[in-house]
């Protein structure tokens, strides 16, 4: 059925079914990422979305320099070079499709689906129907959400906060929050005396800032787009590019092109790791694409510092076999601290453990090794295939230990590059969404806002997860996100969120978490990344992000928003912070609210690296943030010097009759929303509850490929169940399985989850499989 729009555009009804696994459709495994056929399923995504013209305008404006920043995710554009007039990919295009819908969803959907209906639905069907179009809430004894004026809306929320303490009260962030807001949005909480921001940040790449803040004194990636693009080797590990960042198959290409080689390490043979067909190119079109690892280690889960640790051994070896080929002890020896340790603990090396914990032969790893002796400029990308696991921090920095070994910092085409998945997670963090904020930081908003800030550190998201549980909090705020399906111990998770007294989800489209609510419940639809932001004083105002490479730039929407009752995300926390400290605050809500450019000036005396902030993100290209490793090859560390560490190795092992699980992404999906049912790549589609396992696994287990399964897994004596998951016989690393996230967050105990960093286990868990009966049978 169509209906018109208030544009005319002509759109489908979002769609009545849900997900029926029994439609479940299996293919052989695709060798190839992108090619015509991401083409084509971008431009139906968006049609089907938002019809033609809207479509069109969207897509001419994505991470264009006068336009908005894709809200998938935070890779780079070029900022010395020309970008392509289509300077996005497939996902990319779901994701502006999936914002820039015309279908909405108002006082009638709410009328029609009580909570009891929607307990039920899946993300998949919830965020297939449409835009949030106006406020509404939830009360104790109601059955269905029902609309609510703004002012109601933000009189609720300063009523519940001014009604408990300030420690009871949590402002959980998405990565896609804009800069200016995440500032606004740490400066409210903290203006009531908390530091409880736990963010998504702590549930991906939350390790990699433990690891790399200690190693070389900054938690950001040490590389820029040109550098990859001039690296002699690059080392691609834990990460599926062609799904989760396609566009950096881009720059894998160019630095093939330039005679630089590739490693890819993974679990999974993806078809992103193998071959890329650009679509933007002949030979994308009507060649053979652009083979993309030179060498494939298909890597145990968990097994990456064994590697790391023997690739170190073989490194130092090749350096006494040929003094002063491999290793830079200048750099060593002016840069650095600890490297004696080093060499001592990676001179003897148990090649039997090494293989038995990464499932490789002393021949791949030591062609790897070889590989790297070679390179003079070595870049290693690594994703949450490395940060999800109890050792990951220890992992990480032993990826440092090898960057270190041969000075891979400060030079072209060299160092570390931590690939950020959300669109501003990055940026939201340098704004001060942290729990555990640095001195130097509340020092700045003291000065700037003159009053004092808490000094106590808050919640991350799996403390927040522990708090819920037990009832210690009265008001859970989400802008954005989507924390029920984002966290572990799903079933812990969402009756901790019920228990809470107000919930408040600031969101552009229905999620879990609205469903799985607080015993008051408000949601609060916003302005999107496409959309235009022009009810203010002055007229149009625009953002700004940070992407994977530590680059500011402006974010601008030109969409006409789909309702005249959405407000913008800098709005919202203005009006919720009036609503509950009231207008003689010594913080000036309202005319950060009216004018963007007054929260920039305070950006702009607070984080270093911001001065003149209003006139450098309106350049052609925004501008770079400082980075010491990267600007002048030194590392602000509390010793100084980059520091190598020691640690003893560790590995994921399995008893008899289990396999070690990680969470992934399918092909149509972006963190917890769900584009569509095909998962192509891997030749899944139609069906999301499967398990991946290894053939050998299956028949060595006693269970055939299609077989019905519940999973259990086991942690420190516990057991943690999800039932009907279909077994499927994939090429994965022996040993190992993967199933689709969310739905096998469910396994992941709360209490499974990397040292130092606090981030949740979701590659790690230790499963085994029972045949399904259905009741009554």
């Amino acid at each position: 059925m169509l209906t018109k729009c208030n544009d005319g555009l002509m759109n489908r009804h979002a769609p009545e079914q849900d997900i029926n696994e029994d439609d479940l459709q299996i293919h052989p495994p695709k060798q190839a990422a992108a090619g015509l056929k991401a083409v084509t399923v971008a431009l139906e995504r968006g049609y089907a979305q938002a019809g033609v013209a809207r479509t069109v305008r969207s897509m001419l404006r994505v991470n264009q320099h006068d336009g908005f920043d894709c809200p998938g995710c935070a890779w780079p554009e070029s900022i010395t070079g020309r970008r392509s007039p289509a300077e996005f990919c497939e996902n990319g295009a779901k994701a502006i499709a999936e914002e820039s819908t015309t279908r909405t969803v108002g006082a009638e959907f709410w009328a029609k689906h009580s909570l009891a209906d929607l307990e039920d639905k899946t993300e998949y069907w919830l965020g297939s129907q449409g835009r949030l179009s106006e406020p509404v809430v939830i009360r104790p004894g109601d059955t269905h959400y029902s609309p609510i004026s703004w002012t109601d809306a933000f009189a609720l929320i300063g009523e519940h906060i001014n009604a408990t303490t300030p420690d009871k009260c949590v402002f959980y962030t998405s990565g896609r929050t804009a800069n200016e807001t995440a500032f606004m949005y740490q400066l409210f909480a903290r203006s009531l005396g908390t530091n409880n921001l736990p963010d998504c940040s702590n549930m991906c790449h939350e390790s990699s800032g433990s690891a790399l803040n200690p190693t070389i004194g900054i938690g950001k990636g040490t590389v820029s787009l040109e550098d990859i693009h001039h690296a002699e080797l690059v080392l691609v590990v834990g990460q599926n590019p062609g799904t989760n960042h396609p566009r950096m198959l881009s720059a894998l290409r160019d630095c093939k092109n330039n005679g630089g080689k590739i490693v890819a390490v993974n679990p999974l043979p993806e078809a992103g790791l193998l071959n890329f067909k650009d679509p933007q190119s002949l030979n994308g079109v009507i060649g053979g694409g652009t083979t993309i690892a030179d060498e494939f280690l298909q890597i145990k889960v968990g097994g990456d510092l064994a590697l790391f640790q023997a690739l170190g051994h073989l490194l130092l070896e090749e350096e006494q076999r040929n003094p002063g080929t491999v290793v830079d002890h200048s750099f060593i020896e002016q840069q650095t601290e600890g490297f004696a340790a080093y060499k001592e603990a990676r001179s003897v090396l148990d090649w039997a453990e090494t293989e038995r914990a990464t499932g490789l032969t002393r021949a791949e790893i030591t062609k790897a090794a070889e590989m790297m002796a070679a390179s003079k400029a070595t870049i290693i990308c690594w994703a949450l295939g490395l940060t999800q696991q109890p050792h990951s921090v220890d992992t990480l920095r032993e990826i440092i230990n090898l960057l270190l070994l041969q000075g891979n910092f400060g030079k072209r085409g060299a160092g570390a590059c931590p690939v950020r998945g959300h669109s501003n997670v990055q940026g939201d963090r340098t704004m001060g969404i942290w729990e555990k904020p640095k001195e130097s930081f509340l020092a700045a908003l003291d000065k700037e806002f003159g009053f004092h800030m808490p000094r106590d550190h808050g919640y991350d998201s799996v403390e927040t997860q522990h708090a819920l549980e037990k009832g210690d909090v009265d008001v859970f705020v989400s802008m954005g996100g989507n924390f029920a399906a984002a966290g572990s111990d799903t079933a812990a998770l969402e009756e901790g969120l019920k228990r809470a007294g107000l919930t408040v989800h600031i969101s552009t489209k229905p999620n879990r978490a609205h469903v799985v609510h607080g015993e008051t419940s408000l949601i609060l639809p916003t302005l999107g990344r496409t959309d235009t932001d022009d009810k203010h004083p002055k007229g149009k105002q625009f953002l700004s992000v940070e992407d994977s490479m530590s680059v500011i730039h402006k974010t601008q929407g030109r969409l006409e928003p789909v309702s005249e009752h959405l407000l913008s995300e800098p709005v919202i926390v203005a009006r919720m912070a009036q609503a509950t400290l009231g207008d003689d605050h010594s913080v000036d809500w309202r005319s950060m609210a009216e004018d963007y450019d007054v929260i920039r000036d305070h950006i702009s005396r607070v984080i270093p690296g911001f001065e003149d902030f209003n006139a450098r993100v309106r350049t052609k290209n925004g501008f770079v943030l400082p980075n010491p490793p990267r600007d002048t090859r030194t590392f602000a560390t509390d010793i100084g010097k980059g520091r190598f560490s020691v640690r003893p190795l560790e590995y994921l092992q399995a008893p008899p009759g289990h396999l070690i699980l990680q969470t992934v992404r399918s092909h149509d999906q972006y963190n917890t929303t769900f584009y569509g049912l095909d998962d192509r790549y891997r030749g899944v589609s139609e069906g999301r509850r499967v398990i991946l396992v290894h053939p050998d696994d299956l028949t060595e287990l006693g269970f055939e490929d299609r077989d019905l399964v519940d999973v259990i897994s086991t942690f420190a004596g516990t057991e943690r169940r999800a039932d009907k998951f279909r077994l499927i016989g994939y090429p994965t690393a022996k040993g190992c399985a993967a199933a689709y996230f969310p739905e096998a967050n469910a396994l992941v105990h709360r209490e499974l989850v990397a040292r130092e960093s606090n981030t949740p286990g979701y590659k790690a868990m230790t499963v085994h499989f029972v045949k399904h009966v259905e009741n009554g049978a």
